[in-house]
């Protein structure tokens, strides 16, 4: 068994393997999917494709679908 010096370094190796451990958990694909998922809320009208927010939704609209009128509720922004 470790005692004194030896056994605190022990305890704190041991200690951030664990911590290395859970922050590797937190961040796997699947989980990264579905926050980006969350993130794009606008779909375009004619395309289906999806935005997140409604200024890269105009963009998208006057630069994919220039022959289109635009959405009333793009008009305001």
């Amino acid at each position: 068994m470790a005692r004194g010096h030896q056994k605190i370094q022990s305890q704190a190796k041991a200690q951030e393997k664990q911590a290395k451990l859970k922050k590797q958990q937190g961040h796997n694909a699947n989980e990264q999917k579905k926050a980006a998922q969350k993130a794009l809320v606008h779909v375009c009208a004619v395309c289906k494709s999806q935005m997140p927010d409604p200024k890269t939704y105009k963009q998208h609209f006057e630069n994919k679908h220039p022959k289109n009128e635009l959405p009333p509720e793009l008009k305001d922004v």
